[in-house]
């Protein structure tokens, strides 16, 4: 048995060890015991990358402000082919009754209630034909009564908030796999099969192909401050690109460096030029979840959430 007054001495050690080190950011990864990664996750790291073929469909990295696989990069990184017979997709919002509910009065209910990342992709609206989602990652800015402030589409059904014709929102269309298209724009789109699942975002920064830094636009605070991440891209070739970024110090993404980091990852993966391009929600709301594991965790209420869903054979 250990003596009293050792013991006592050997926890105020320790309780002063936590102190000198620090608390964990606001915004740490999620490396605990319980997390899972498949092989492909494990083995894509420092590796020489491989263009994707037609059969591609989703696949998850690490890379460096370059684009190029790093085991420690500081990008978390999902790739996905939106037109892959293997994959689904669903948007989702912070409510406190299931989505696509309506009330008495056959009118569509939008209570909505703060939530964090996590919660929204585990609860009952997270399910697609009864499965949780492979992948997501936080979207819609938020208003003070935590309604997302954007154009917000579920599935067709919509919940959108004050923004939804001023800001740019990115969105996976409806019908045939073989013939899904991503896009990035400002309010509903003319054909609409283009209008099934849609997340607001605002702080375009590729159109049509041409790269803006868009540095200037956001302000000194959220461009060399508020530093942690959160954004979208489209290829010429119709892949999409989610990526979050939550560094502090050298590894640090930059608006300026936004082209740099994209460009570099779908040249490695043959993924096309990179055509449109767009900030989600950033700063204490980012998150980014693969494969059984939270990557990075948000501390501020969701506004929406972007979710893939693998489908069953």
């Amino acid at each position: 048995m250990l003596n009293p007054i050792k013991l006592i001495f050997t926890s105020f050690f320790i309780l002063s060890l936590g102190l000198v080190s620090g608390c964990p950011s606001r915004l740490e990864v999620d490396r605990s015991e319980t997390t899972r990664q498949s092989p492909v996750d494990q083995t894509n790291q420092n590796v020489s990358p491989q263009c994707v073929d037609s059969e591609f469909n989703i696949q998850f990295l690490q890379t460096d402000n370059q684009g190029n696989p790093k085991r420690e990069g500081a990008n978390y990184v999902i790739i996905f082919n939106p037109r892959s017979k293997d994959l689904d997709f669903k948007v989702s919002v912070a409510l406190n009754h299931s989505l696509y509910a309506k009330n008495a009065q056959g009118k569509l209910k939008k209570e909505y209630v703060p939530k964090q990342f996590d919660e929204i992709i585990s609860d009952e609206n997270a399910r697609l034909n009864g499965k949780l989602p492979i992948a997501a990652i936080n979207a819609d800015y938020i208003d003070t009564e935590d309604k997302p402030q954007g154009l917000n589409i579920s599935r067709g059904v919509e919940y959108s908030g004050a923004f939804k014709n001023k800001r740019s929102s990115f969105g996976i269309s409806g019908g045939r796999p073989e013939n899904r298209k991503a896009t990035i724009q400002i309010g509903k789109r003319e054909d609409p099969v283009l209008n099934y699942n849609l997340v607001g975002g605002n702080g375009r920064f590729y159109r049509q192909g041409q790269f803006k830094d868009i540095c200037p636009e956001l302000g000194a605070y959220a461009c060399q401050q508020e530093t942690s991440r959160s954004m979208v891209g489209i290829t010429k070739k119709g892949y999409v690109i989610l990526l979050v970024n939550n560094s502090h110090g050298e590894q640090t993404l930059y608006p300026n460096m936004f082209d740099d980091v994209l460009e570099g990852i779908a040249k490695n993966y043959c993924l096309g030029k990179i055509q449109e391009g767009m900030l989600f929600d950033g700063g204490y709301s980012t998150a980014l979840y693969y494969n059984n594991r939270t990557y990075v965790q948000n501390f501020n209420p969701i506004g929406s959430v972007f979710l893939i869903y693998k489908k069953q054979p």
